[in-house]
């Protein structure tokens, strides 16, 4: 009994060996695997080109065969394997994919796929909203048996590289699962589905509050004028690139040195000095809101299923980015059809008006103009939404003509129907004539019609030196003629530029025109244009901050012309950013002094040395994060020719007692480094800094809380890094 209980036990042994050292010499194959996206109730693209992919032992030849047809390949020495399929027409039948390996018999079954239309959902929350938050949810629930149409919803998932695969299963549209669903995406697939009467897809992948970095690909950056410092950071994190390769063998030469030092410190028994610090800008990008995080995590693992096209629903956090939004979108759309190899079409929604917590009311139409100005871009089409929004809630719940809006672009200009208007107006061309302006427009949809019946609203004309003022519009065949009795000569015209614009102007399609903007602006400062009380104040000084220095001698001084006691005091900061995006910010507060020669620099002649809180505090500005608002408290000011230091000496709420930032003490020497710091302590904000004045174009400047390791710009030295920086001081006169 011993005898074999030991033969036994050799044997298992033996065997085990054996396995260990064919595992070692990998002769022991891995596992046939397909991404997720293959998957059980799938839908594959019809009348185009399929690719199959997976993983499996390097060598072994792998047959997928489907619909008949039959195709094989090799696996590559990496483990990846592609199989592409030939062209398939459109089939609700439903068929079986079957992937087989030939090493181990390994065979994969994936039941019940169709063969339809694919289209990629993507954007942020109003893409990912779903069909049990949209508009008469119970009833579009109930009425959801649609099982040709198909979901696969990509979980939120952050990554630092490219992820290969995305944990999801395909769903099909019934009662039980449609709640779920994206809302745009399955309205704009269920109008596809009825009018093309084909199975459709879904591939969703959206994230609520995300920008547009996150989901665009590394080389999307690289290819687009004007993003060279995201993609330099981006290059920095990926270990194949050039500039990570640099920094890190400069890096390592660094430690090399310190190495060596650090031995000769223990020979001679000194004090070793502290070793350099891993370079972090090598790290990994992870947060969500990092370029490049959602493609790699998100996006990446649909790469190359054959897909239709792609919609889009995002710009909400991205809508201070102003003109510069509209490079983000080329380069998101460039870099996505880069990866798949192929100039799919790509359709938009416009975002829709909404107040945004007081911020400036023209921060919204600079985005709309930007996402517009897109459409340039071969094979796109845009949704406007001005009519459909809720200017209160930022997701507002009409999905349902949003999803038809988008399928009625990509019925007329994808797949080629008939008949079908798929715009609303846009502007042709821009004529004066005599006191008024006539505005032809495109897209008429049968003609020119008011929503409501009422006079067209939120038309504006403008003269070459006047600021823009409501204008009476009329509908004359395809054109507009738009006029006011306040300007004699217009010669530019604006339409729905405000935040909550819901303009009635509309074709007789019932789709609605979008904000624009036409003829040359008007030859007067951003301040007017951009802040709507600005007409409330006088001018007192105005400077051109590349003539700082220890004494200023201001561009416009009209303290002499200022007659009156005045109650109010303002600033517009103006800063020009070398990628041609303006920055501003006007703040006003109640008047902490009379003598408006000590409102301006606070240079050693103006005898000016405040550090107190100011009252009614008015915020106006385009700098995302900035707190915009009216009469708030928290406001005060730190205006002096001193030094100063980083202690809180004056226990200014919530300021550090060792960082620059709103709670600084002044010291000696008076004529020194010099601060005029406007700050919202409450809300632990700079509003703006000019310091150092006396170093001219190394002065420091800024809005908002400076990224460095100040809150309040100071050392930074950058004044020079803006081609354009004004200053404009003002007061509002006492009325009597």
């Amino acid at each position: 009994m011993k005898k074999g209980t030991d033969m036994a036990k050799w044997c298992v042994c033996v065997l085990a060996m054996v396995a260990a050292v064919a595992c070692v010499h990998g002769q022991e194959a891995p596992d046939l695997r397909l991404p997720h996206v293959f998957g059980s109730n799938m839908v594959l693209q019809r009348e185009m080109k399929t690719p199959v992919w997976g993983w499996a032992a390097p060598g072994d030849t792998i047959t997928v065969s489907f619909a008949g047809q039959v195709r094989t390949g090799n696996v590559k020495p990496d483990g990846t394997w592609r199989v592409d399929l030939d062209p398939l027409p459109a089939s609700a039948e439903p068929r079986v994919l079957q992937v087989a390996a030939k090493t181990g018999n390994q065979q994969k079954a994936i039941e019940n796929v169709l063969v339809g239309e694919v289209w990629l959902c993507s954007g942020q929350s109003n893409m990912q909203w779903s069909v049990r938050q949209a508009e008469n949810a119970k009833q579009e629930i109930a009425d959801a048996t649609w099982p040709l149409i198909r979901h696969f919803a990509a979980p939120r998932r952050p990554a630092g590289a490219p992820q290969d695969d995305i944990d999801a299963a395909w769903q099909v549209c019934s009662p039980e699962t449609v709640g779920g669903f994206t809302a745009v995406g399955y309205f704009f697939g269920r109008e596809l589905h009825r009018e093309l009467d084909v199975p459709v897809g879904l591939l969703h992948s959206s994230w609520g509050g995300t920008r547009i970095e996150p989901w665009t690909p590394p080389e999307g950056f690289g290819m687009t004028t004007g993003l060279e410092d995201i993609s330099e950071r981006v290059g920095l994190t990926d270990p194949a690139s050039p500039v990570h390769q640099k920094r890190l063998r400069e890096y390592i030469v660094e430690m090399e040195q310190w190495v060596a030092s650090a031995r000769k410190a223990i020979a001679e028994e000194s004090t070793v000095t502290v070793s350099p610090t891993y370079p972090a800008e090598l790290s990994p990008l992870t947060d969500r809101q990092d370029p490049s995080t959602l493609f790699n995590g998100m996006i990446f693992a649909l790469i190359p299923y054959a897909f239709r096209g792609a919609v889009w629903y995002q710009g909400e956090s991205n809508r201070h980015d102003g003109a510069m939004y509209a490079r983000k979108m080329e380069a998101l759309i460039r870099g996505w059809r880069g990866r798949w190899q192929r100039e799919f079409p790509f359709y938009y929604v416009q975002i829709a008006p909404f107040v945004y917590n007081n911020e400036p009311p023209f921060i919204l139409p600079r985005l709309w103009e930007a996402q517009a100005s897109v459409l340039a871009l071969p094979q796109t089409g845009m949704v406007v939404t001005n009519d459909i929004g809720n200017v209160r809630n930022i997701h507002p719940a009409n999905k349902q003509d949003v999803g038809r809006r988008l399928a009625a672009i990509a019925l007329a200009q994808t797949y080629g129907k008939d008949g079908i208007v798929w715009s609303g107006p846009t502007v042709k061309s821009l004529a004066v004539e005599g006191s008024k302006l006539r505005v032809l427009f495109d897209h008429v949809g049968g003609g020119l019609v008011s929503r409501d019946g009422k006079p067209l609203s939120c038309f504006e004309v403008a003269g070459k030196t006047s600021a823009y003022v409501k204008a009476e519009a009329v509908i004359d065949g395809d054109s507009v003629i738009v006029s006011s009795p306040a300007v004699a000569g217009p010669v530019s015209v604006r339409f729905a530029w405000h935040r909550t614009a819901e303009p009635n102007l509309m074709n007789k399609a019932g789709l609605p025109a979008g904000a624009f903007r036409a003829g040359p602006e008007p030859a007067i400062g951003l301040l007017a244009q951009e802040v709507p009380d600005a007409g409330d104040y006088e001018l007192v000084y105005e400077l051109d901050l590349a003539k700082l220095g220890r004494d200023v001698t201001y561009d416009v001084d009209r303290r002499a012309e200022i007659a009156g006691p005045f109650d109010r005091i303002a600033y517009f900061l103006e800063l020009h950013k070398q990628d041609g995006t303006v920055q501003y910010v006007f703040v006003a507060m109640d008047a902490f002094t009379d003598d408006l020669a000590k409102i301006g620099i606070p240079v050693l002649a103006a005898r000016a040395q405040f550090q107190q809180t100011v009252d009614n505090l008015d915020v106006c500005t385009n700098v995302g994060g900035l707190r915009n608002g009216q009469g708030m408290d928290g406001g005060n000011i730190e205006f002096w020719p001193n030094n100063y230091s980083g202690s809180n000496a004056a226990k200014v709420p919530g300021a550090s007692d060792s960082q620059f930032d709103f709670g600084d003490q002044c010291v000696e020497p008076v004529d020194g480094h010099g601060s005029m710091q406007v700050h919202n302590h409450k809300a632990k904000q700079t509003i703006f800094s000019i310091n150092k004045w006396r170093s001219g174009a190394k002065a420091e400047i800024g809005i908002g809380n400076s990224p460095g390791q100040t809150r309040d710009w100071t050392f930074v030295s950058n004044a020079d890094t803006y081609p354009v920086r004004k200053l404009q001081v003002l007061v509002r006169l006492r009325t009597q």
